[in-house]
């Protein structure tokens, strides 16, 4: 039965004489891109000085630009008649190119990867024309690998579900399926951990395959992390009564992202950990 907590959205008119909406300065984008700056290299000089704290700054900085962008974003939509169906169009168009840049991004570890699986012989230092390179055990794909799969692929369904449910008007069913597919992402980035904590190879001084798995999934694993921060703002949105069936498309951006999420996750799982398997560690 539909919930009575969920509003029919009616369009309020603009309060320019145009349709589109500028946005007021912020100093976030600034200082998000220096936090940011400053966790990567944060990370270099951890890499090679053991040292924590430029990181530890860098990423404090990210997640208060994150926090305050995320209420500036939040209270944007929220005021009636900013976010006419123009604005809303380009928001849309906005996100589908962002993903098609996410596309490209994860082309350019695929293509490493295949460069060496392919062209084993291009590995530096290579006894013998082989892939996985002679000596490196991988992971059993049908163990924690499947298991990853299964849960992302679930997660696709229930946050299929939230939004079915917040089309039909059902609050509570949107509530739930966004619950659990939180629950879900934080589960697979658990077993992510214990996996890289098994790994039957070193992520430094490894060789070229430690390289190109790290990069590949560990960047897949950096987005599942970002798109579960992502729905669980939508969670706490949802909850609040700030989406409707007219207008929930901050809650839509996050469905495609996690989408987009689960099919990266279903190319590396079959092109690197099933096709690319060699010898096992168990």
């Amino acid at each position: 039965m539909a919930s009575s907590n969920v509003t029919v959205d009616t369009e309020i008119p603009p309060p320019n004489k145009h349709p589109y909406h500028l946005v007021d300065p912020s100093p976030w984008p600034m200082v998000a891109s220096l936090a940011a700056g400053l966790m990567l290299f944060g990370i270099i000089v951890f890499a090679h000085n053991d040292t924590r704290w430029v990181f530890l700054v860098g990423l404090l900085g990210v997640l208060v630009s994150m926090f305050y962008w995320f209420r500036d974003v939040v209270r944007e939509a929220r005021t009636p008649g900013l976010h006419t169906p123009v604005v809303r169009l380009g928001l849309r168009y906005g996100m589908i190119l962002f993903i098609a840049s996410e596309v490209m991004f994860f082309v350019a570890f695929f293509w490493a990867y295949f460069h060496f699986a392919l062209y084993p012989e291009h590995v530096s230092g290579a006894a013998r024309a082989v892939w996985p390179p002679a000596g490196i055990l991988t992971f059993d794909p049908f163990h924690l690998p499947l298991l990853n799969t299964l849960i992302l692929l679930l997660s696709g369904t229930t946050v299929t579900w939230a939004h079915h449910s917040l089309v039909k008007g059902d609050r509570k069913g949107m509530v739930q399926g966004l619950g659990i597919t939180v629950l879900l992402g934080l589960l697979f980035t658990f077993f992510q951990a214990v996996e890289y904590a098994e790994a039957p190879f070193a992520f430094s001084g490894g060789g070229i395959y430690p390289s190109v798995f790290f990069l590949a999934t560990g960047f897949h694993g950096f987005h599942v992390i970002i798109g579960t921060i992502f729905l669980a703002v939508c969670w706490f949105r949802a909850r609040a009564g700030h989406f409707t069936p007219q207008r929930h498309f901050g809650f839509e951006a996050a469905a495609w992202y996690w989408h987009f999420v689960d099919v990266v996750w279903l190319f590396l799982f079959i092109c690197i950990y099933v096709l690319g398997a060699g010898p096992t560690a168990h």
